[in-house]
């Protein structure tokens, strides 16, 4: 009697064992219906492919040639193995469609072929492929566990999306979805997240293929220098002065190999270093910085007593720092937004005038301070060489601002002198007429802007200036744009105003802003670069997401940052260099671009095989038992 209820006991673990077996099995393998299109291999091969719908004629010769634009890859999801649907929204077939998807990362095993051919996609169909894959891989998602999906067709550039995933057995959990198609420009975007001591050059695919590490985490602004090295600001310590977000207080530059070769710092009781940095042709950094004023100084240049709350204000400056190796460095230049006020409060100053005729000049008592203290809020700085001219983000006041560079730091500090006779004064201001009277808030273009520059000499659109425009006082609705304005400037340099108006353009020559707009809303931080190709590089701050869109504002390049954690992903600009960029240094390119991925462990393999063998033991077995 024992011995007959042992033998159930074994029969009952042996059935468990089978079952658990055909799951893990069926967990591996495509799954398949009547209405999968897989027995005709002229039209689909290898993945499991349903037709979702068809409600088009594509029979017009009229029509234009399938694009890219029609190609569209939606719905990805995980769960058990990976789902994504390859939609033809145009109005044309597309032909000749070749499907890849690779895996690249730890303990991962393909249970679907990598490849499949789609002889025909008619228009207005759609297929659903499913990927089944079975391991363990989490936890460095920036440097492994990634599914590559590439599409190829005729006369249609490449598609591929770049997947951030988790695997825990046949279970995918898709952690973010980046792109990389052909109309992107190629090259190397360099970043450093915020609250992270460490900035990264990733390839067009996501890839790091160099980074460096500071002892500080990051101060907003950062270049790679034609000689390999990498500057970068950072912050050591809040200063008890200046609390507030921006602050930085030193400058260090690092070679190509992370070896730290210079250091500078500002930050004390009244001075501190903020926000960004630039590069001069020179050698030489502007650096920006905030200055503490007190109550009485403030009065005394006309600000309103009723205006100063906290009993300071904070104004902004810019200097021009020497680099002395390996630390500190002279101050040759500056200019002080302090030396270039207008006010109409009170009539015993000096700077006392009506503010409508003097764009030139700056009006104290315009602009709501950062918290109640910091009264522009200078955020960015760019350099132009042809002109010699500075140009800067004026946050408070959402303007953007262009100096005479061409000053020494006397001139800079009055009205007159300089290559163009205006001293220290604005030679132009764009974003806010109502900063000078000349304007309502209809007439308001910029709200809390960041990370204006010019558009380089090499790029469509050479000489204007583009702008992240965060959008964060709309008066309709939130909403970022990114804006491209052409000055009114002549081959010199000399911008034109008709007196007693604002300064032109009415509008942007192109801007770029979501479908529905308030999809795409940065409030803080952010950038962007206009690129040789004509498209335009995104940074959207606060999400840790960079894009790239074509001047048809088509999306042709994604990458979701997930340093230093998935909770802190903030990122505030980013930079791009092309692959013959002379600082880029010793890394192998082919080896970083072409690494080999798909690769899992010989124990997991193992234990695949087992599961394989024991799958048909059990099977075997059952058979003999039912038989007896």
């Amino acid at each position: 009697m024992q011995k007959r209820h042992s033998k159930k006991i074994i029969i009952s673990v042996l059935f468990i064992l089978f079952i658990f077996g055909n799951i893990i099995s069926s967990a591996m393998s495509p799954a398949l219906d009547n209405n999968t299109i897989n027995s005709d291999k002229s039209k689909i091969n290898s993945f499991d492919s349903k037709i979702i719908s068809y409600d088009k004629d594509s029979n017009d010769e009229n029509l234009p040639l399938p694009s890219a634009s029609n190609l569209k890859i939606e719905d990805i999801s995980g769960g058990i193995g990976l789902t994504f649907i390859i939609k033809n929204d145009g109005e044309l077939d597309i032909s000749e469609i070749d499907l890849n998807i690779e895996t690249e990362g730890l303990y991962v095993k393909k249970f679907t072929n990598n490849r499949t051919d789609i002889s025909l996609l008619p228009a207005g169909n759609s297929k659903k492929i499913s990927f089944r894959v079975f391991g363990f891989c989490f936890g460095e998602p920036l440097v492994y566990n990634r599914f590559i999906i590439t599409i190829n067709a005729p006369n249609i550039t490449t598609m591929k999306r770049i997947l951030l995933v988790n695997v825990i057995g046949p279970i995918v959990e898709v952690i973010a979805i980046n792109m990389n198609d052909g109309e992107s420009y190629d090259g190397y975007t360099l970043f450093t997240p915020e609250y992270s001591t460490e900035t990264y050059l990733i390839n067009k695919d996501g890839k790091i293929v160099h980074s460096w590490k500071s002892d500080y985490i990051l101060g907003l602004g950062f270049h790679l220098l034609e000689n390999g090295n990498l500057i970068r600001n950072c912050l050591t310590e809040i200063n008890p002065a200046f609390p507030l977000n921006g602050g930085t207080g030193r400058v260090e530059m690092f070679d190509w190999n992370g070896t730290l070769l210079w250091e500078y710092e500002l930050s004390n009781d009244h001075k501190c270093l903020h926000h960004e940095i630039e590069i001069m042709p020179n050698g030489n950094i502007l650096m920006l910085a905030w200055e503490l004023k007190l109550a009485n100084e403030a009065i005394s240049a006309g600000r309103n007593p009723l205006l100063l709350p906290a009993g300071v204000i904070w104004t902004s400056f810019v200097i021009e720092v020497e680099p002395i190796y390996p630390t500190g460095g002279n101050i040759v230049w500056e200019w002080h937004v302090w030396d270039h006020l207008v006010q109409e409060y009170d009539s015993t100053k000096n700077n006392y005038g009506v503010v409508k005729d003097h764009p030139e000049l700056i009006d104290i008592n315009f602009g709501i301070p950062l918290g109640l203290v910091d009264w522009n809020h200078l955020n960015s700085l760019d350099y132009n060489e042809e002109f010699d001219q500075i140009l800067i983000s004026s946050h408070v006041q959402n303007e953007i601002w262009i100096i005479d560079h061409n000053t020494t730091t006397d001139e800079a500090a009055g009205h007159s002198g300089g290559k163009y006779g205006k001293g220290g004064d604005l030679l132009y201001r764009w974003g806010n007429p109502q900063a000078y009277q000349t304007g309502d808030a209809d007439d308001q273009k910029f709200f809390g802007q960041h990370d204006a520059r010019w558009i380089e000499k090499d790029c469509p659109g050479r000489g204007n200036i583009l702008v992240f425009n965060n959008g964060l006082t709309r008066l309709d609705t939130f909403y970022s744009s990114v804006d491209e304005i052409v000055p009114p400037v002549d081959s010199d340099g000399n911008y034109n105003l008709e007196k007693g108006f604002a300064y032109g353009p009415k509008e942007p020559i192109w801007s770029y802003t979501a479908e529905e707009p308030t999809d795409f809303f940065a409030p803080i931080t952010s950038g962007a670069q206009r690129l040789p190709n004509g498209n335009t590089l995104i940074c959207n701050g606060p999400n840790g997401i960079f894009f790239e869109v074509t001047l048809d504002k088509e999306v042709v390049w994604k990458y979701t940052n997930l340093h230093p954690n998935t909770v802190t992903t903030q990122a505030a600009k980013i930079d791009l260099y092309p692959p013959d960029y002379p600082g880029l240094g010793e890394f192998n390119i082919e080896q970083v671009n072409n690494a080999p991925g798909g690769k899992y462990n010989s124990f997991i393999d193992f234990i695949f095989n087992i599961l394989k063998d024991c799958n048909i033991l059990f099977s075997n077995l059952l058979n003999y038992i039912n038989n007896l």
